[in-house]
């Protein structure tokens, strides 16, 4: 049974189960249970701010390479918090790895608005003074 925190796709839309965790289970899965974040929202949206030590693999739908590109940083037995501005982009994106092969990957629920929600650390790029 799925702790608490946890809730499975299988009754949406999913041709798999995804397990989404809150963002208070993700902070607590990256910070102390070893989990790594990837971040699948574009470039320009990292760039305004994003989770720290987090890799970026941008998932779009005009991105065929995402699950060459996100194998070249993180392996199939690795434990992953997946993660988009909502959820939703991000949720996708498990799909996509559980039918890869990948076997431990989580969506954060709510993604990255959610994170700010809670007030959670976060990393921003330097204010340009003009």
């Amino acid at each position: 049974m799925a702790p608490p925190y946890e809730t499975s796709a299988a009754g949406s839309e999913s041709p798999v189960p995804v397990v989404t965790v809150d963002v208070a289970a993700a902070s607590d899965l990256i910070t102390s249970a070893g989990h790594r974040y990837v971040d699948v929202r574009t470039e320009e949206e990292m760039n305004k701010g994003h989770l720290r030590n987090s890799l970026n693999v941008p998932f779009m739908e005009k991105n065929p390479l995402f699950v060459e590109q996100f194998s070249s940083l993180v392996s199939k037995e690795e434990h992953v918090v997946v993660g988009c501005q909502s959820g939703k982009r991000s949720e996708l994106a498990c799909v996509d790895l559980l039918e890869a092969g990948f076997k431990n990957v989580k969506n954060m629920g709510g993604g990255y608005a959610a994170w700010l929600d809670n007030g959670f650390p976060i990393n921003t790029p330097p204010h340009t003074m003009y």
